[in-house]
């Protein structure tokens, strides 16, 4: 299997004119449409728009489940739309991590396993993934309930689970789409706060997907507007 190369004096994720377009019926869904946007290494950048501005397919791009219809999307210097199916399995494998609103945990396995499934796939030393899930768990402060079931927690350490799964292979780049969307706000200003403690300690990118403005200028170092699939502004914030 080819490796994915990474070189680190290139943006963390740079995209060119970038589009993916799907046909429904006799037209043409643009859910992204022509977007330039260029994210260093290290930072939070948080992506907001009403349902259906192309969040999401934009997340979906950078993390290779899709590829673009046209345009380029880089990571760290490579050109995800250049690489074969192989060299974007090992792209997610080994650089990305992805937390989703839904927690995708599975319920008969306990945390330590639902942690470690990753890790199996990427064919990580079955002597280190023990020690890659204590450490993971202890990340976000469940390093006690490594035997504990999804059922038997709650949804914001059920969260936590779903984290650090998406941190058990050391991502560079860590992709979040509504990541407190399930949650309560107190809850999910403890993920977030999780999300950017642990970007600062480990100089992990973080690109998190929000229809939460409040919360987004609270956490996030820019906000990224998009709307009908197309960038409308960004935003720095202190």
């Amino acid at each position: 299997m080819n490796s994915v190369s990474i070189s680190t004096a290139a943006p963390a994720v740079r995209t060119f004119n970038v589009c993916r377009y799907y046909p429904m019926g006799g037209g043409i869904i643009r859910a992204v449409d022509g977007i330039s946007l260029t994210i260093e290494s290290g930072e939070f950048v948080a992506l907001l728009g009403q349902s259906g501005s192309g969040e999401s397919t934009l997340l979906n791009l950078l993390a290779g489940l899709d590829r673009p219809s046209s345009g380029s999307v880089l990571v760290q210097g490579r050109d995800l739309a250049k690489m074969s199916s192989e060299e974007l399995a090992a792209y997610r494998r080994n650089d990305v991590g992805m937390v989703f609103q839904a927690f995708h945990l599975i319920p008969s396995m306990t945390i330590t396993e639902n942690v470690e499934l990753p890790m199996r796939f990427a064919e990580v030393n079955r002597a280190e993934r023990g020690q890659r899930v204590r450490e993971s768990l202890e990340q976000v402060g469940l390093g006690k309930r490594l035997e504990h079931r999804p059922s038997e927690l709650s949804g914001g350490e059920q969260q936590r689970v779903s984290l650090a799964r998406a941190l058990a292979n050391r991502p560079s780049l860590l992709l979040a789409d509504e990541p407190t969307g399930n949650l309560d706000s107190r809850t999910g200003e403890d993920i977030l706060n999780l999300i950017r403690d642990l970007s600062i300690s480990l100089g992990m990118t973080v690109v998190m997907v929000t229809h939460e403005r409040a919360l987004a200028e609270r956490f996030a170092q820019r906000l990224v507007f998009l709307a009908d699939g197309k960038l409308l502004s960004q935003e720095a914030l202190a």
